[in-house]
């Protein structure tokens, strides 16, 4: 009986990148953890977590510097992968095809699909905001230079930002488990050729060097 070879799988994520991501992704729950316990009295009771209410003020906004730093250098290291093309505004009028599973009827994606690369660029637009508002409230080191109003309306876009910080997180949690195989990539850094056909054709193309791929061959690998 002849052993079925098993297919070479493709890296997807280096070690540090996927060390850094779970960096990230650490800090970002301390932080939504100490955050509620000092936006609303029915969350103080969170603040035991970090080590009760004083140790929750001030460790808040250096674990945000940390995260802050390490999501910058995440992003400067995958930002070439997400710029927009042509074909990703063309995925992203496909969303409805997405949702119902139509694959058929999905265009091919690159490295990042056009729904990935959207969420990236809208992780950066929180984060610098939640950097900038953040700074104006440390009052241990820099409030005292704004005004009160200016600490005050800090206070009101950084509970906004985190909001949706918050719901763009769920939106990438639930569509890591969603697509079979991808939390995979960021656990082990390695993903199968049939799950890069079937996902990211583009980019499965391009490490292919461009050449033409037997779609049935790859699928039966997957």
């Amino acid at each position: 009986m002849h052993e079925v070879k098993k297919p070479k799988l493709i890296q997807r994520y280096t070690a540090g990148e996927r060390t850094n991501h779970w960096i990230i992704a650490i800090t970002f729950v301390l932080l939504t953890v100490s955050g509620l316990a000092l936006f609303h009295p029915a969350f103080y009771w969170l603040s035991n977590l970090l080590g009760g209410g004083v140790w929750t003020r001030i460790l808040h906004p250096f674990i945000g510097v940390l995260m802050f730093l390490c999501f910058a250098v995440f992003a400067a290291r995958l930002f070439r992968h997400n710029l927009f093309r042509r074909e990703d505004v063309e995925w992203l009028k496909h969303a409805k095809d997405v949702l119902d599973n139509n694959e058929d009827k999905i265009p091919e994606a690159g490295r990042y699909n056009g729904g990935q690369k959207l969420l990236f660029f809208v992780l950066i637009v929180l984060m610098l905001g939640l950097l900038l508002t953040g700074v104006v409230m440390w009052r241990s080191y820099f409030a005292f230079f704004f005004p009160i109003w200016a600490v005050r309306l800090a206070s009101v876009l950084h509970a906004l930002f985190a909001f949706l910080m918050i719901c763009a997180i769920i939106v990438h949690i639930y569509a890591g488990i969603w697509v079979k195989g991808s939390v995979r990539a960021m656990t082990r850094g390695t993903v199968t050729p049939g799950w890069a056909w079937k996902h990211h054709r583009g980019w499965l193309r391009q490490l292919r060097g461009g050449t033409p791929l037997v779609s049935k061959c790859l699928l039966a690998l997957y």
